[in-house]
């Protein structure tokens, strides 16, 4: 079964189209990408799959979007979505409190209280997100003094710590350094073991190094989607060849 299964998906911000028939299927323990110019609605699809798009006056949806065949625009309480499909922003974003604080925020929100449970979540989440080993000596340090490299993995083992089964990246590594990108690249090929993966990305030797699957997008339409290796080496859209190539315009 798709992990989503995103069907004749049109998004209006007001009367402006912003997403086009979109029909897309995201397969369970992938790494899938999404790439095209600027505007092209590649962080709008992103940001519907777990709602994030209520938030925005006169944004209207029409289609379906399904998660492990349930749909979640329909009955689905979306704080249940929001704590199984976890989102990873294009900036670092801690919260201005500790490293351990800003962990255990989201299992606190659901419930958990109690420290040994606790403790174990922020080590696991941290582990997972290959920040352990440099923090484990100051986790009630403010999380603010992480350097952007170390604030960015921070903010995956917060949205790890409430153990969803997508994570959600709108351009994690371009704020980032090249080691410190090279870092969270190295950590999401590792994720992928446990999470289904979507990555929004500008830069297209990311998406080749680690993605599975990658979607073209171009004006609010799907245009191409594919396995990367294919889809790099073999597009069968001229759109998508021209944009591959640099000769896009």
């Amino acid at each position: 079964m798709d992990k989503f299964s995103i069907k004749a998906l049109n998004l209006y911000y007001g009367d402006f189209r912003a997403l086009k028939d979109v029909e897309l299927h995201i397969q369970p323990s992938e790494i899938t990408a999404f790439i095209g110019p600027s505007g092209c609605g590649k962080s709008t699809l992103l940001k519907t799959l777990n709602r994030m798009n209520d938030l925005i006056e006169n944004c209207k949806i029409s289609g379906e979007i399904l998660l492990d065949g349930e749909d979640i625009y329909g009955t689905m309480d979306v704080n249940l979505l929001r704590k199984r499909v976890g989102m990873v922003f294009q900036k670092p974003n801690p919260f201005p409190m500790s490293i351990y604080d800003n962990v255990a925020y989201g299992p606190r929100t659901h419930g958990i209280r109690g420290k040994q449970a606790l403790d174990e979540i922020v080590e696991r989440s941290l582990k997972d997100a290959a920040i352990w080993d440099e923090v484990k000596d100051r986790l009630k340090k403010n999380a603010l003094g992480l350097s952007g490299g170390q604030q960015q993995r921070l903010c995956i083992a917060r949205a790890l710590a409430v153990q969803p089964d997508v994570l959600l990246m709108d351009e994690p590594t371009s704020a980032l350094d090249p080691i410190s990108t090279s870092k969270i690249e190295e950590l999401v090929l590792e994720l992928k073991n446990q999470y289904t993966i979507i990555i929004v990305t500008h830069n297209m030797q990311q998406a080749a190094r680690i993605s599975d699957k990658t979607a073209f997008f171009l004006l609010g339409e799907v245009v191409e989607v594919g396995n990367t290796e294919s889809l790099f080496s073999m597009p069968k859209d001229k759109r998508t060849e021209d944009y591959i190539t640099g000769r896009f315009g």
